[in-house]
């Protein structure tokens, strides 16, 4: 499931905190202390959330080095800063301005991902990237929690995940961006405990949250070498949380959903039965599957298995079935029910030819129609119907 992601060891940002961490944010999360605006940082974030860059710089240069009468980190009564406004308004000039200017990052990082700023998102990396030392917190993980909008589990490839963006979650994963597979329900290790003791909401929410990125379509197909098999795979654990984690099943139906649909909808992209064949006999541990040989249907069998009734249910799978089911009867679909009878008529009336003619000689033609679901169907029960009969026949006529 999701083979390049799930590597704890690699991961670079991690799902659930440390026990330090753990331990340290009941501590961090006091209320920010009051802090009154000065007329020049009214104006300053007001310049700001206009768009006035030219304003804006000359502001920076009157107030240089005095952050007494403007700091140029300060936020706005909804926790906004200048760098921030200039994300949702998406102002790519006044964020270089800002940046060049040395405000703070912050979670800026986030917020771009929120808004699905990619030249946002693109222009934070790369300066995260210089400014980053080796062994200290990223930007966004040094904001206290008093201050950030989001909880300290909600790292920037989470995050995309949640938003589905597929091109800021492939420029996430090209920079080496990892997300560990969150631990079972029933994990017993000291950091679950400790997670589960210090705070249990939020102890599930982070295992929802972690669950949600990893039901992300686009991450999905970014991330795993067999994007139907961990679909499956996916969905059938998040099957076993709903009836475990009772309480939030809801939540896990809907990402169960959300799996099942992207698991189907890649059924849509099917252009010609060759490609859906090769789709549904696909076996991993096996050599692939090559034209004319023996449909297997590996993956439909294991669609069943994850009982995957939309998948199984789909049309492209449910025409394939019946060319399979009717192989060697051209056109009997389309003829009427008193045709269709007929033939079926016809076929059990020479059950007897086509036994003994796949008894005899198995390669031959008729024999090889023997080898087709619906002629063996109909002659198995014609046989047997004749047995029946031949056993009543007997017993009356012994009566």
């Amino acid at each position: 499931m999701l083979v390049s992601i799930m590597t704890k060891s690699q991961s670079k940002e991690d799902l659930i905190g440390s026990k330090e961490q753990l331990r340290g944010d009941r501590k961090s999360f006091v209320l920010p202390p009051d802090y009154v605006l000065s007329p020049t940082e009214k104006k300053f974030l007001l310049l700001a959330e206009r768009g006035d860059c030219a304003s804006v710089q000359r502001l920076l240069e009157e107030h240089k080095g005095q952050p007494d009468i403007l700091n140029i980190d300060c936020t706005d009564p909804l926790n906004r800063s200048a760098l921030i406004t200039a994300i949702e308004n998406e102002n790519m000039d006044l964020i270089q301005l800002l940046l060049k200017a040395g405000i703070k990052v912050k979670d800026a990082l986030l917020h771009a991902i929120k808004e699905e700023y990619v030249e946002a998102v693109e222009l934070l990396l790369e300066w995260e990237e210089k400014i980053h030392v080796v062994g200290d917190p990223y930007s966004w993980e040094a904001v206290e929690s008093s201050a950030s909008t989001f909880t300290p589990d909600i790292t920037p490839l989470t995050l995309a995940a949640h938003m589905n963006n597929y091109e800021i979650l492939k420029i996430l994963l090209d920079r080496g961006a990892t997300l560990p597979m969150p631990h079972d329900v029933r994990c017993g290790c000291d950091e679950c405990i400790t997670s589960n003791t210090h705070d249990s909401l939020r102890h599930s929410h982070s295992r929802i949250n972690a669950y949600k990125a990893l039901s992300s379509p686009s991450l999905i197909a970014l991330s795993s070498r067999d994007p139907l098999l961990t679909a499956f795979e996916l969905s059938w654990e998040l099957r076993r949380l709903s009836t475990m984690e009772s309480e939030f099943r809801n939540e896990y139906n809907e990402m169960r959903n959300t799996v099942q649909t992207f698991a189907t909808s890649l059924l849509d992209h099917v252009r010609t039965s060759y490609e859906l064949e090769i789709m549904l006999n696909h076996n991993p541990k096996g050599d692939p599957w090559e034209p004319g040989e023996r449909l297997t249907l590996e993956r439909l069998k294991l669609a069943i298995k994850y009982k995957q009734k939309a998948f199984v249910a789909h049309p492209n799978v449910q025409q394939l079935l019946a060319a399979i089911w009717y192989d060697g009867l051209p056109g009997f679909r389309r003829k009427s029910m008193v045709g269709q009878m007929i033939e079926v008529g016809k076929l059990g009336a020479m059950f007897a030819m086509y036994g003994s003619m796949y008894m005899l000689n198995p390669e031959s033609k008729m024999g090889q129609l023997m080898k087709k679901p619906f002629i063996k169907f109909v002659c198995h029960s014609s046989s047997y119907a004749f047995f029946l009969s031949t056993l009543n026949y007997m017993q009356s006529h012994q009566s």
